[in-house]
């Protein structure tokens, strides 16, 4: 594995993920209370043996480039590295990135650079945990020159992705990029082919693209020199690679999940609490999530209840109810506080008493939730302020809204607070 290139895409403006992207890139989109989302892929690199690793980004990376660079640090005695590469203007291309392809195009000349055999092509907002050296292994065995990464999908959620059919040794012979209609029925396929029991096939009666991929260094190089004006891998670049190249499909078999929208992001954190085999656990000692050390003292908890819930390094919480949720790091939660089904982020820093009480004679709020608030079925972000006996609950069931200046949002139902917002005393939401 030690010629390979990781080549994790950062994405663009995240609008998807918007407002949690208003101040940061995707990949730095804070994770279970105490990740990035960007610590998946490269944590499945690292494990992996995958040491060489780039990030191309061009939207809010300053806090991305700031955890990569106090997160991944290999030593002076190894050559591995993970970079970001954010757009620039060249003497070739003056334009930002246009897409996912051509923001692999602009950045070739630091690739070609680097001695490597084939370039693993990742997205940075995926859950999942994989070792890609069955992957690539399995590339190499069938000489391709792109190689998918493939799951089974059930019809509700097929249109949400790029889809594929194979012929009966493996070989990609067809790909739509999220269809619909009478378009997506034509990309149904007997998925017993990838070895799946007729019960499961019947379920799941489509093949799609986790958008992983293995090039061949020389045909990437030539898909993307060639056709100058192509910019998306899944609209563009696969298609084309699919008429003129050997492209193959390999399953993979496991939990994976695209987070790349409020309502998947916010489910898939909730799900990180179940107790009893959670779809995805960060209890691994083989190949464990790696994240920034903050060298944090233990959360200290008094006379609270606690259930199904995750609750990170540094809070303090004092006669709460916490229930299916998610505290993060440096959370401060004052008494008679109840949290339900919420990803509280938790703050970048630590308010002395004196400074949570300088707040309060100025007429400020500290940050953390204050005493009696309840908050149901929301997102945190980091450095809120919640006031007193405010409600977070979205009672009317509102689905979209925005309030910016009150420092909120709400998206596929789902309360945001934004990072830094302050909400007022006796709030309703």
């Amino acid at each position: 594995m030690q010629n390979v290139l990781g080549i994790i895409l950062g994405g663009g403006r995240g609008t998807r993920l918007y407002p949690l992207t208003q101040l940061r890139a995707k990949p730095a989109v804070p994770l279970a209370g105490r990740y990035r989302l960007i610590d998946i892929p490269v944590s499945n690199c690292i494990n992996s043996g995958i040491k060489k690793i780039f990030v191309l980004t061009q939207f809010n990376s300053a806090s991305l480039n700031r955890h990569i660079v106090r997160t991944y640090q290999f030593g002076s005695f190894s050559e591995g590295f993970v970079e970001i590469l954010a757009a620039q203007q060249t003497p070739e291309n003056a334009n930002w990135y246009q897409g996912t392809a051509d923001a692999v195009r602009q950045c070739l000349r630091r690739f070609t650079s680097i001695k490597s055999d084939e370039y693993l092509i990742l997205s940075g907002d995926h859950l999942y945990r994989m070792d890609y050296a069955p992957f690539v292994e399995h590339h190499r065995r069938v000489k391709a020159d792109v190689t998918l990464s493939v799951i089974p999908v059930e019809h509700e959620r097929a249109s949400e992705f790029g889809l594929v059919k194979i012929d009966s040794r493996g070989r990609v012979t067809e790909f739509s990029e999220k269809p619909k209609g009478e378009s997506l029925n034509e990309m149904r396929v007997d998925t017993r082919i990838l070895g799946l029991n007729s019960k499961d096939a019947a379920r799941m009666p489509y093949i799609a693209s986790m958008g992983i991929y293995v090039f061949q260094r020389d045909a990437l190089i030539k898909l993307l020199n060639e056709e100058r004006v192509q910019t998306d891998f899944g609209k563009e670049v696969i298609p084309t690679a699919i008429s003129r190249l050997k492209v193959e499909a390999f399953l993979f078999d496991d939990y994976w999940e695209d987070i790349g929208t409020i309502d998947a992001f916010y489910r898939t954190n909730i799900d990180l609490v179940v107790f009893n085999k959670p779809k995805f656990s960060f209890f691994n000692p083989i190949a464990p999530v790696y994240t920034r050390p903050r060298f944090l003292p233990p959360s200290k908890i008094h006379d609270s209840i606690i259930n199904e819930s995750m609750i990170c390094d540094g809070c303090i919480i004092e006669q709460a109810k916490i229930e299916r949720s998610i505290v993060g790091i440096r959370s401060r939660l004052e008494k008679k506080t109840v949290i339900e089904r919420t990803l509280l982020m938790g703050a970048d820093f630590y308010q002395s008493p004196e400074e949570i009480e300088s707040d309060r004679r100025a007429g400020r709020i500290p940050v953390g939730i204050g005493e009696n608030s309840v908050i149901c079925r929301a997102i945190i972000d980091k450095n809120a302020r919640i006031g007193r006996g405010v409600r977070i609950i979205n009672k009317e069931g509102v689905q979209e809204a925005t309030h910016e200046k009150e420092g909120y949002w709400i998206r596929d139902g789902i309360v945001i607070v934004v990072k830094g917002a302050a909400i007022p005393d006796g709030a309703t939401i």
